[in-house]
């Protein structure tokens, strides 16, 4: 066990007629293709009948809006927006309402001097013109408040769904609407990277980023994580938690203001630099987006903006998920499509996002939201009546008008199901998402850390939840994500070493046995994902550092000691995190230089039980895995296709990375023409280690 490495192709003659990369790899997924075909005539059907709904609404929003580029540019006419002469115009949608009043610093929050007017469709307007010094009416920074009149006489106080920022009141866990309007607005200065060609995703939350016990700054993130991030190899960012909410504990998940970026962490101007600095090192930042559900507030959230159930939710049982206790989107509402539609293009246009990760996909592809409902892969749980068109059809538009718009846009999808052609083409009858989070992997390594002894590891069974995605769909493979460490479960090293990384941690003392594995296999598993499990690769901020759990959460007294990242023990040389993070940096940059993320799917030679060996070829490169918890061995046949000489490229087991120095990096291998594993030439690895030596 413990000894991974891979051996990179250092020179080739001819490659034999009998050995092909390509015809080996439509072979091992011939069966998906089939399954493809599959969809397409016993499910063809429904594939027409929702293509045929998008391109019609695609005819509605060009007859009714001029077309999605406009329609997407509702941000510039809704909430509250200056006139080139510092006039201010501001707009809502709130068709239940029978009066609205504007109120706030500006009129000494009189509720009665500034009423808007009635427009049609449910919409209202109020013009303010410019003070006596051409200054606008309400100054930047000033509290506002939109005072909604019901028809069952009550007087509601809202924030506008379009706030650009909001902040908590004091002594409150209610939020403010501040108008801003900054007088020098935060002016970026480098253009976005081109999308990568190999996606490696650092998912992190501003909050948390600091080893101090408290909310960090988006100047904290912006001046000592980017860095990090650069160094540790990673080309892209995904944020959490900047959707401004409410409840901090929900991470973001219950989000009340779409259009704000979180006021805990700083200033929106403050997150735009954060943006622009990561561009300028070559870094893509996704937003973690959620468009799913809202949270159920009301008088800092979307519910109840006019005073009645629906507005942007559905009404009824319909409007609620009953395990988030969150409200659901109606998706077929015109206002409510340009209120999400228009959201994505705010967060790409005034940010400067390169693109999204989409929460909650399963939960809008089905009316059932994935409660109670398991996916054995059978065509029929994905296509019939169950499946919710409304979401279907937002969701293809949004990645047909983001791609359209952004040529480098990445979109990727959470979705538990596996939803046939979620990331196919808009055009092909897909929903058009770049790519899927490979959920089942993290679920596997959690299940066999708590269930199965080292020596009873199915090696098969690994390898086929490592490669079981749709052909033709790529997938962001991770072994742990924030799901993993943020909701009461534990980090893969905690499930590894527990409670020993408190106290056997220095690299001045000899490792114990709980430490020595629990290092070893926590590299290989993730070389193993990074390798194996898909065309992307992400990693949660720091994980290998510190457990997350149940973060500044009413359970805890509000206590902020678990949501912080200790990466102040990486600059400590004698203690082991420092090991870690150096394989974590190196076997990205490693990827980097090769690229086997951006090819097929790998060519798997050998997943063999018994020695508990997993061999596997992807972009010229051989990786080798052996995970016994006993057995080394001596001049073990390994088969590949190119043949030539291969030399070490990365190996676990290097003292720099908290292994024991056991192989000669010096060592060349040469291949044999002998055929093995149905490859034709072979080479013969001097040692594949155990974990103690």
């Amino acid at each position: 066990m413990q000894f991974t490495a891979f051996l990179r192709l250092k020179s080739t003659a001819s490659k034999p007629g009998v050995y092909s990369a390509a015809q080996s790899m439509f072979k091992q997924h011939q069966n998906l293709f089939k399954r493809v075909q599959k969809i397409e005539t016993y499910h063809g059907t429904f594939v027409l009948k929702v293509y045929g709904l998008f391109e019609k609404q695609l005819t509605l929003l060009e007859e009714a809006e001029g077309g999605f580029d406009q329609f997407t540019r509702s941000y510039k006419g809704y909430g509250v927006q200056r006139m080139p002469d510092n006039s201010l115009v501001f707009k809502e949608w709130a068709p239940a309402a029978e009066a609205l009043f504007l109120t706030g610093d500006f009129n000494g929050w009189d509720n009665f001097s500034h009423p808007y007017s009635k427009k049609d469709f449910g919409k209202w307007e109020l013009h303010i013109p410019p003070k006596e010094d051409k200054t606008p009416a309400v100054a930047h920074n000033s509290k506002l408040k939109v005072v909604v009149h019901t028809s069952a006489g009550e007087r509601l106080y809202r924030i506008s769904p379009w706030a650009k920022y909001v902040t908590r009141h004091e002594k409150s866990v209610i939020y403010d609407w501040v108008h801003w309007d900054p007088p020098q607005p935060y002016i970026h200065k480098h253009p976005r990277p081109q999308k990568p060609r190999s996606l490696r995703i650092y998912e992190s939350h501003v909050g948390i980023a600091s080893p101090e016990g408290k909310v960090a700054s988006y100047s904290n993130f912006t001046h000592n994580v980017l860095p990090r991030i650069k160094d540790l190899g990673y080309n892209c960012i995904q944020l959490m938690a900047i959707m401004e909410h409410a409840y901090y504990a929900s991470f973001g998940y219950q989000v009340t203001s779409f259009f704000a970026a979180s006021s805990r962490y700083g200033t929106p101007e403050e997150l735009k630099e954060l943006i622009d600095v990561a561009h300028s090192l070559g870094i893509i930042v996704l937003l973690d987006v959620v468009h799913s559900h809202a949270s159920k507030n009301t008088e800092d959230g979307l519910n109840s903006f006019d005073g009645s159930d629906s507005c942007f939710f559905h009404s009824g049982p319909r409007g609620e998920h009953s395990l988030w206790d969150s409200r659901l989107f109606n998706y077929s509402g015109w206002e409510v499509l340009r209120f999400l539609l228009s959201n994505l293009r705010w967060w790409m246009e005034e940010y400067r996002f390169d693109g999204f990760r989409f929460d909650g996909v399963t939960s809008m592809l089905y009316h059932h939201h994935g409660i109670g409902s398991g996916f054995s892969g059978d065509y029929t749980e994905y296509f019939g009546l169950h499946v919710d068109e409304d979401s279907l059809l937002y969701l293809m538009l949004a990645n047909h008008i983001l791609h359209t718009l952004y040529q480098d846009c990445i979109t990727i999808a959470e979705d538990v199901s596996g939803m046939p052609t979620l990331c196919r083409p808009v055009q092909e009858g897909g929903l058009g998402f770049d790519y899927r989070l490979a959920m089942a992997i993290p679920d596997k390594w959690i299940q066999i850390l708590k269930e199965f002894k080292d020596e009873d590891w199915n090696m098969g069974n690994i390898v086929y939840t490592m490669t079981n995605r749709r052909y033709g769909e790529k997938c962001i493979a991770y072994a742990e994500s924030h799901d993993q460490a943020l909701v009461g479960d534990k980090t893969l090293a905690f499930w590894l070493m527990d409670k020993d990384m408190y106290t056997n941690m220095s690299a001045l003392i000899p490792m114990n046995s709980v430490i020595d594995r629990g290092i070893q296999l926590h590299k290989m598993i993730r070389l193993l994902t990074h390798g194996l499990g898909g065309e992307g690769y992400l990693n949660f901020m720091g994980e290998q550092l510190q457990l997350i759990q149940n973060a500044a959460a009413h359970g805890n007294n509000e206590s902020y000691h678990y949501a912080r990242r200790q990466f102040n023990l990486i600059d400590l040389d004698h203690l082991r995190y420092r090991q870690l993070y150096a394989f974590d940096r190196d076997m990205n940059r490693t990827e980097d230089k090769y690229g086997w993320l951006a090819t097929p799917p790998a060519y798997i030679s050998a997943k063999h039980e018994g020695d508990k060996v997993i061999v596997f070829e992807r972009a010229n490169v051989i990786f080798i895995f052996n995970f016994h918890p006993t057995n080394s061995y001596s001049n073990y046949r390994v088969a590949v296709g190119p043949p030539g000489k291969y030399k070490i490229k990365l190996d676990s087991d290097e003292i720099q990375y908290g292994g024991h120095g056991r192989l000669d990096h010096n060592t060349e291998f040469f291949t044999e023409p002998m055929e093995f594993n149905n490859l034709p030439n072979s080479i013969l690895v001097n040692k594949l280690y155990y974990l103690l030596p």
